[in-house]
Parts: C-alpha cells; structure tokens; sequence
C-alpha cells in the first residue's frame, strides 16, 4: 500500500491492495479487494509521459456508449496522479483459461473490437490519427523515451532512430478512420463466459485507423495463444482482405510507445 492522498485514503478504506503486473504501463495498477464490491486504482508519476488525466477524460466520454470502468475519482498532487475506477466483472482476455473455448472466446473478441470501432467520431475530441502518431514518436525519439529492449523480436538490435526513418518513408496513402482503443491487446478486454464484458485501459483511445486496434490485437493473439487463432478473431470482426502492410505499420509504431 503506498501514501495517497486523505480524500482518497477515505474512499479506499477498507480495502485490501494486491498489485497488478501484467501490461506494460508507467502506472502502478493495484487491485483493492473490498468485502461487496472491488475496484481499481491506477497510481502514476506527475511527469509521466501519458498522464491519467486523459484516461479519465476519455472513460467519462465513453460512459453510455461502451462498457468501460466507471470514474470514482481522479486526483493529483506533486508527485503522483491518482485514477480510482470501478471493475468490469471477469477475467482478462490473455489469461490461460480460456483455452478451453479459444475460437469462442476470439471470435467474441472480434466482434468487441467491431463495438469500439462502430462508436461515433463526429463529436469524438480525441485526436489519434497519423499526423498526431508520428508527432508523438518524434517527440519520444528526441527525448529518448523509446525502450529499444523492449522491440518486439523482427526489430531486436535496432535504434529508434532507425525505426523512425522507417515509420515515415512507410506511411500509408490512406486512413480509414474510426473510434480505436488504441491499445487493443488482450490484457485489455474482459471476458465473462467467454463473451466481452467490457474494456480497460483507455489512455490511447481516439480516432485513427482501424489498423491500430487490429494489428495490436493480431500480435497479441499471436503471442499468447499462437497465430494459428488468427481467422478466429478475423472470423468475428467479419474482416476478409487484410491489409498485411498496415498491420506491419501499426505494429512498428506500436514500438514508440
């Protein structure tokens, strides 16, 4: 249990803390157990990078168009921010249990993404597409930001710089625009009886291609149950014709982040 601050000590009280390792995150993620009910608690510094400030932003936008973790409170002080959320009931989409059913549960999983993308943008105010993407990449390739030992394994042993030089002599002609998560990868989505139950973890949610969410997700199935599970979750989207150079794309700039 870490120091927090007494408007959040008062509405945590109680609970027990275990924390949460899977995911990559600069936050802290704590699972606090209550005796009725459990919730959430994502913990980060004030300087990070991604501020939680914005994943609050977006899980109040999307409240009533997605099953997404309710906002209980957000604070801030001079070291850290503070996210408390609701739980979505289940279990995380990666975890082992669901090899029983792996086409059920895939094919479910395709048809969530389908949800997300089917939201609205015309209102949306979360700007995620190319020219803001590359933007950012930049900025964390100047500042040396990029964790190049974390490159997934086609680009062990490479620079970012390298990388990026790459990000922009590939860039798609086109965009097919609609609402992503952003951050589509298996830890991400719930499963209950292996249908979706809701999402989490929206700090990189917006408008951009729909090849943000499906390259992450293909690479997510990929490594955790094998690619051979691919068409299931394909199956659920009810996408036909992939386009194999803008998963490769979305997958590289996934590499900056």
């Amino acid at each position: 249990m870490i120091e927090v601050p007494p408007s959040l000590a008062k509405l945590t009280s109680g609970f027990s803390w275990e924390p949460i390792t899977i995911g990559h995150s600069e936050a802290m993620t704590f699972l606090l157990k209550g005796d009725q009910t459990n919730q959430y608690l994502k913990v980060q510094s004030a300087h990070a990078v991604e501020r939680l400030y914005v994943e609050k932003e977006k899980l109040e936008w999307l409240e009533g168009k997605l099953t997404v973790p309710r906002v209980l409170y957000y604070g801030k002080d001079e070291a850290n921010e503070y996210l408390l959320m609701s739980e979505i009931i289940g279990v995380n989409a990666s975890d082992q249990s669901h090899r029983d059913d792996l086409p059920a549960m895939l094919e479910s999983l395709g048809y969530g993404l389908e949800t997300i993308h089917r939201v609205r943008i015309d209102n949306c105010p979360f700007d995620q597409s190319l020219d803001m993407k590359i933007k950012e990449a930049k900025n964390r390739v100047d500042q040396e930001l990029v964790d190049e030992d974390d490159f997934d394994e086609v680009r062990k042993g490479r620079k970012a710089r390298d990388l990026f030089d790459e990000l922009l002599s590939n860039r798609p002609v086109t965009e097919e625009l609609v609402f992503t998560h952003g951050d589509f990868c298996l830890p991400n989505v719930i499963m209950e009886n292996k249908k979706v139950s809701g999402f989490i973890d929206w700090g990189r949610a917006g408008i951009a291609d729909r090849y943000q969410d499906l390259a992450l997700a293909i690479r997510s199935i990929s490594s955790n149950f094998g690619k051979e599970y691919v068409p299931y979750f394909l199956s659920g989207y009810e996408i036909i014709d992939m386009d194999e150079s803008k998963t490769e794309y979305y997958q590289l700039m996934d590499e900056f982040y």
